[in-house]
């Protein structure tokens, strides 16, 4: 393959080259810069923003049977910039909580996969943390648990003293310990409170999942990583105290992370929940738009980790109950996580360095990848995303990358549109049309340590 130039505004964590250039040869970096560009074959130019392909920290391939899989969601991925995934490990009728099951979806996704990806880890409760080295050897890039049962077999409780045993065995191993944070027994509480009142309308999920019910179980596992020396990353914070919180146990010398999902910096309660009911059903819930710009001002100062999109394809037929509580939770968002992110940047005057260090910089460390991931430098692999200000109205079903034809997203405006994403080098992805085949992703582990 010819070295490639990627010129335009390139986009860094910690600055913008104006008029600069990216230089890729076998698969790698090899020079970022500005001024005249080296030769090789020239994507880009001017008007073009050259960024570093996404880490999507949070992605749901397999939580309902006959949907999406890795085929679909990597193609979403393709589409939006997104180079690399990071999948939970909760996939309908398979809990990856040992060795053999991880090692059977790491092989089975590497046949269908478009961009690379990473695999979280998970326990069985009853086996608490006994397998939890087994897993780290098989190329966990984090471990997640939930303090929230949502389902006993799929997606269980883990109760905090054997959460405290897990996080003691993480804790040498290097890895970080991702947690669902919603209080079990208020949330439990409060769905009682809510089905009692007859409220069933889309304020039904909100009232059922008070902020305080997060900040419990937020401050617990913050708590519970600082007893056992364990970085302890909050998968999910809909709330301007959970990012308090990390930002507190930080200044204390503590590995406390947190991430914003795309939707709770796009979506609200009071306009988006009550439009959309059932198809804005996410846990946690999406707020009022105060607590929304409460996100956006820590984001600003610094506060917020990363930034993913939780995404998950349920079919319509579970999205659209008029019983609000009946509904799945979660959303699909792949294709426009670096568009919104982009969208609201652009909207409130903040540096677009914030999408490099959200969406690259920060996932490759959090899951201890940056030796191949997450920055467009000397040596990384050439995951590039160009993308320009080209205003769209977005609709799922009109793109055809997206294995549903729904999302909460459709209909708004976007400022900005990603035209190519290079995986390694390779083109994945150009003016609409998805060219990564299933097998072109890799699988992306962290390194084991030295003996």
């Amino acid at each position: 393959m010819a070295d490639q130039v990627f010129a335009g505004t390139v986009i860094l964590p910690d600055r913008v080259i104006e008029n600069g250039y990216v230089l890729a040869a076998d698969g790698l970096v090899q020079a970022v810069g500005a001024g005249a560009a080296p030769a090789g074959d020239k994507h880009g130019g001017t008007g073009f923003l050259v960024l570093p392909g996404a880490i999507d920290a949070q992605v749901h391939s397999r939580s309902q049977k006959g949907q999406e899989d890795f085929i679909w969601s990597t193609r979403s991925a393709a589409a939006g910039g997104v180079t690399t995934i990071v999948d939970m490990p909760y996939d309908d009728g398979c809990l990856i909580a040992d060795a053999e099951r991880f090692h059977s979806k790491a092989n089975e996704a590497a046949q269908q996969a478009r961009v690379d990806f990473a695999l979280y880890a998970t326990i069985d409760p009853e086996e608490g943390a006994t397998r939890i080295e087994d897993l780290v050897d098989a190329g966990a890039a984090a471990f997640k648990f939930s303090t929230f049962g949502t389902d006993p077999r799929r997606f269980p409780r883990i109760p905090p003293q054997t959460l405290y045993a897990c996080f003691e065995a993480i804790a040498p191993r290097g890895l970080v310990a991702g947690i669902h944070n919603e209080n079990d027994e208020m949330v439990r509480a409060y769905i009682t409170k809510v089905e009692a009142s007859n409220v069933t309308d889309y304020r039904a999920h909100g009232l059922s999942r008070p902020p305080i019910s997060e900040a419990l179980a937020t401050a617990e596992v913050f708590e519970l990583g600082a007893g056992a020396a364990c970085p302890v990353h909050i998968v999910h914070s809909s709330i301007g105290r959970g990012y308090e919180l990390a930002a507190a146990y930080r200044a204390q010398g503590h590995a406390a992370t947190i991430e914003a999902c795309i939707h709770y910096l796009t979506l609200d309660e009071e306009n988006d929940v009550r439009r959309l009911g059932g198809k804005a059903k996410i846990n946690p819930p999406i707020r009022p738009r105060r607590e929304v710009e409460a996100l956006w001002r820590h984001l600003a100062a610094g506060n917020v980790t990363v930034v993913s999109t939780d995404h998950v394809s349920w079919s319509e037929d579970r999205k659209t109950d008029p019983i609000m509580l009946k509904n799945a939770s979660g959303v699909p968002g792949l294709e426009v996580l670096y568009a919104l992110l982009l969208k609201g940047l652009d909207a409130r005057g903040l540096p677009l360095t914030h999408t490099a260090r959200l969406l690259a910089y920060s996932p490759a460390a959090l899951f201890r990848i940056a030796d191949r991931k997450g920055a467009l430098a000397v040596g990384r692999d050439a995951d590039v995303v160009l993308a320009r200000r080209d205003p769209y109205r977005y609709s799922a079903a009109e793109s055809g990358n997206n294995f549903v034809s729904w999302s909460p997203y459709d209909g708004i405006e976007l400022p900005f549109r990603v035209v190519a994403t290079f995986l390694r080098g390779a083109c994945v992805y150009a003016d609409g049309i998805v060219i990564g085949t299933p097998g072109q992703g890799r699988f992306v582990r962290p390194p084991l340590p030295a003996n």
